[in-house]
């Protein structure tokens, strides 16, 4: 074998779903222009999503937006439109480092390779990366043992091994650029957890879950991932965390209630 013959190696699609998402979409396309295939499923936005996706040579798929309100249809649609079996989902606010990259190329190169991975995720609050991320996503799969429910935050259903990609390799990652205003932290905890009503209404909260779910996930946020290293930073963020529980489980108490003194409401 000459020096120009390589083995060949497996390909990467990414798959991006979007809807008006030109504020970081170019640096989101140029951070992941060096895998074999880039497809953006287009959830009929009504800006210049679709053009820059174009200029930069992206395969463009359309799913029809409709009453859907959330991403993971378009994703699923994203994933099946790849021409690869590994895909890498994207969201178009993440980059991709480029030792992320080459990890994956390598990982998927080996034998022993799992059939998708957990990939960390570190997240911005109040204009810094926190160290209390990274947080970790599903999202390389192989597209034939994937599907992805139509359920908020639900992660992909993989139809085999799932492995993580270690939080102490550097920059093996990807780099979330969402920084939220407060305003929309709260609008965003809001609707998620609105969403998650329907997953946690058989769920039952009782005294003990009430007083110290909300307590737990402050602790493990403030402490155990690291957000007293962020200062007044962290402490919001922690604070966010454990309120979001709150909230949860007050909507599903209350959902709970209403049934039992409305039975018939919901018929």
């Amino acid at each position: 074998m000459t020096q120009d013959q390589t083995i060949d190696k497996p390909k990467i699609s990414v798959a991006i779903n979007t809807y008006n998402a030109s504020l970081h979409l170019r640096r989101v396309l140029e951070s992941v222009k060096m895998f074999d295939e880039i497809v953006v499923c287009d959830m009929e936005s009504t800006d210049d999503t679709v053009e820059i996706a174009r200029s930069k040579g992206c395969k463009i798929v359309t799913f029809p937006k409709g009453n859907y309100s959330i991403c993971e249809p378009a994703r699923n649609c994203a994933i099946q439109s790849a021409s690869n079996s590994w895909v890498l989902v994207v969201d178009a606010d993440e980059l991709v480092t480029d030792e992320l990259r080459q990890y994956l190329y390598r990982r998927v190169a080996q034998p022993d390779c799992p059939d998708a991975l957990y990939v960390p995720r570190r997240n911005m609050f109040l204009g810094k990366y926190i160290h209390s991320s990274p947080d970790y996503q599903l999202r390389l799969v192989r597209k034939e043992k994937t599907d992805w429910p139509a359920v908020i935050h639900r992660p992909p259903v993989v139809d085999g091994v799932i492995g993580r990609i270690p939080a102490n390799l550097h920059r093996v990652c990807l780099m979330h650029l969402d920084d939220a205003c407060i305003t929309d932290r709260i609008n965003k905890l809001n609707r998620y957890t609105d969403y998650e009503v329907g997953k946690r209404i058989n769920k039952k909260y009782g005294y003990l879950s009430i007083l110290c779910r909300p307590i737990w996930f402050f602790i493990r946020s403030f402490i155990f991932q690291g957000g007293f290293r962020d200062g007044k930073r962290g402490l919001l963020k922690s604070y966010f965390d454990s309120i979001y529980q709150v909230s949860l489980m007050a909507k599903v108490v209350e959902h709970k209630i209403k049934d039992e003194t409305y039975p018939d409401s919901n018929k």
